[in-house]
């Protein structure tokens, strides 16, 4: 069968829309438009309905109660108003207003409300993962202080799949009363998620990263032991329980609500399938070149994310070499900068290595025959570029370059 091109195998970064999903928004642009807070009217009950309906299969997904659910425009929205929203409502009075534990491999949407958080008198702890990338328990537990008033810690990373203790790290935030938020963007949908058995107090994910629309996410907020309270990041109309005013996007949570729906009846016989594809993307790559080094923990990832380093070769070269697949160097909200990978040199990641990284995200819609086709294209240009490579010449002859003094002019 050929292989219809381009490929796309970045869907880390953003997933196509499910037809299923589209098929249940389109009503909504048009006949059924009505502002799901017009309460005096068949449009807006109508709207209203279809809000209430979406708030349940997302609820579904996770294990929670229907009027957890805020709305929000996507997870960077979710972490801002869990992070600062928990931060604010709970800060001690003085100059001193509490302290926060995150991590340092977190994506930018929790790192920069820390670092803003920082600035209104906010103590935050960044965790540094192992090389493995995985944050344990015993690592959150020596962080913790008496006045931590919040942990965040994503349950799984964006750029390497690796998945973090969270039930236990929950845990434990849970014997010491203190609110445990997890930004769950690239979890959620793929694995099973109960946000009780997993004690979890504020989880963030978005409706584009579950072949979902773009634009609208959600945010877990517990509603009883403890019943969190949030202050709102901006204010005007009081809706979703004063936490999120604005106009609800009605087409865009119907969408969210289906795309929750569709991943709790199928993702696990997805997750069956697209495991299997990445361990062959894997190991037919290894199994043809040396000096490729899979980031991250080997077993406990995302069953659709791998993050490869290729020594000797210049990773914005070798997207340059394979432009008909694509994949990403880095995570895509950070992928316009030439600086390597902050998640990977935080793993200890030299900046070479680090450099020459692709991550790929392996989706609904991808097929053994396309993944023949992109390692064919990686082997072929992996061995083009290394022609060119004199460290490459060099380590074929046996010399270890770690040794080796460079003169500098």
């Amino acid at each position: 069968m050929a292989v219809k091109l381009p490929i796309y195998l970045d869907n880390n970064a953003t997933t196509r829309c499910d037809e299923r999903v589209v098929e249940t928004m389109l009503p909504y642009f048009t006949g059924k438009f009505g502002n799901a807070a017009s309460r005096n009217h068949q449009f807006g009950w109508e709207a209203e309905e279809a809000v209430d309906i979406a708030r349940e299969q997302a609820a579904a997904l996770i294990g929670a109660g229907p009027k957890e659910i805020i709305w929000t425009s996507g997870s960077t929205e979710s972490n801002n108003l869990a992070i600062k929203g928990a931060a604010r409502m709970y800060a001690k009075e003085g100059a001193q207003r509490g302290h926060i534990v995150t991590v340092s491999i977190e994506h930018k949407a929790v790192l920069d409300p820390c670092k803003r958080l920082q600035t209104e008198g906010f103590d935050v702890t960044y965790l540094d993962p192992g090389p493995d990338g995985v944050i344990t328990a015993a690592m959150v537990e020596e962080a913790l202080r008496e006045d931590t008033l919040l942990v965040t810690i994503m349950w799984a990373n964006n750029e390497i799949g690796t998945v973090n203790e969270i039930r236990e790290i929950g845990a434990l935030c849970k014997e010491r009363g203190i609110l445990f938020h997890t930004d769950a963007t690239q979890w959620v949908g793929k694995m099973p998620t109960d946000v009780e058995k997993d004690n979890i107090d504020l989880l963030s994910w978005s409706g584009h990263k579950i072949y979902g629309p773009k634009g609208v996410g959600a945010l877990y907020v517990r509603r009883r032991k403890p019943r969190v309270r949030l202050e709102p990041i901006f204010d005007g109309g009081g809706h979703e329980r004063g936490m999120r005013s604005g106009t609800i996007n009605v087409t865009g949570v119907v969408g969210f609500g289906k795309a929750c729906d569709i991943c709790r009846n199928e993702m696990a016989e997805e997750g069956r399938r697209l495991r299997t594809l990445r361990d062959k993307l894997e190991s037919d790559i290894t199994g043809q070149l040396d000096g490729v080094e899979i980031n991250g923990h080997k077993d406990k990832r995302l069953p659709n994310t791998s993050n490869i380093s290729f020594a000797w070769v210049e990773g914005e070269s070798l997207l340059m070499g394979m432009k008909e697949v694509a994949v990403s160097s880095g995570s895509a909200c950070t992928s316009a900068s030439l600086e390597p990978s902050y998640v990977l040199k935080n793993l200890g990641v030299g900046d070479e290595l680090a450099h020459s990284s692709i991550r790929f995200g392996l989706g609904r819609w991808t097929t053994e025959e396309e993944i023949d086709y992109v390692v064919d294209k990686i082997v072929h240009s992996v061995r083009h570029l290394r022609k060119m490579s004199p460290l490459y010449e060099m380590h074929q002859e046996g010399i270890d370059l770690s040794t080796v003094e460079w003169a500098h002019h």
